[in-house]
């Protein structure tokens, strides 16, 4: 199986499909948490449930969430330190880093090669030409999510496209890039057809 129908398989699952992927008792807890708002005592009350066993009934609905929206994902960076650091981090997280790229023709070709679910991407590439170029040449042939990792964010706050979504400034704090993350990915696993 090719591991980009692999990745399109789970994609395409409805939010219906992935929450019965779920045991039940970690489904209802998951919903009457975070779509209905109950808090923890009060979700255990309702399943008749201690709230250690609540606890760990979430903890593992989250789990499963996580792993479900795991994806592939393409570093554009020129600079190595920063594209190793940020590979790290998301590795750490379960993601798959498909590539690195340091200039925005290596960026799109790498893009074209893997299909990648997400793209962190810098604006300023150095010589390796402009990160902003990279995203909008990519964002023609899909539109996959992308985070702006950069130390000049005054250029992309301009009312044109790209206009991202999400945008981390350099230098960045490891939890604020993870928290964009996790938060663009659970936005699109909530939004999923």
């Amino acid at each position: 199986l090719d591991p980009a129908d692999e990745r399109s398989d789970l994609v395409d699952l409805s939010v219906e499909a992935r929450l019965r992927a779920l045991p039940a008792s970690e489904r209802q807890i998951l919903l009457l948490t975070s779509l209905e708002g109950f808090s923890l005592p009060d979700a255990a009350t309702i399943l008749d449930i201690s709230q250690a066993e609540a606890e760990a009934l979430l903890v593992d609905a989250w789990s499963t969430v996580n792993q479900q929206i795991a994806t592939s994902i393409l570093v554009i960076e020129d600079e190595p330190v920063i594209a190793l650091d940020i590979a790290g981090l998301v590795t750490d997280l379960g993601h798959h880093v498909v590539g690195v790229a340091a200039s925005q023709m290596e960026a799109v070709t790498i893009f074209k090669k893997t299909q990648p679910g997400l793209v962190l991407a810098d604006i300023d590439l150095g010589a390796g030409g402009s990160g902003i170029t990279a995203v909008t040449d990519i964002l023609r042939m899909s539109s996959v999510p992308v985070i702006f990792v950069t130390a000049y964010p005054e250029r992309l706050l301009t009312g044109e496209r790209p206009e991202p979504t999400y945008l981390v400034t350099k230098p960045f704090e490891p939890p604020v890039l993870l928290s964009a993350l996790r938060d663009l990915l659970e936005s699109n696993w909530i939004s999923c057809p």
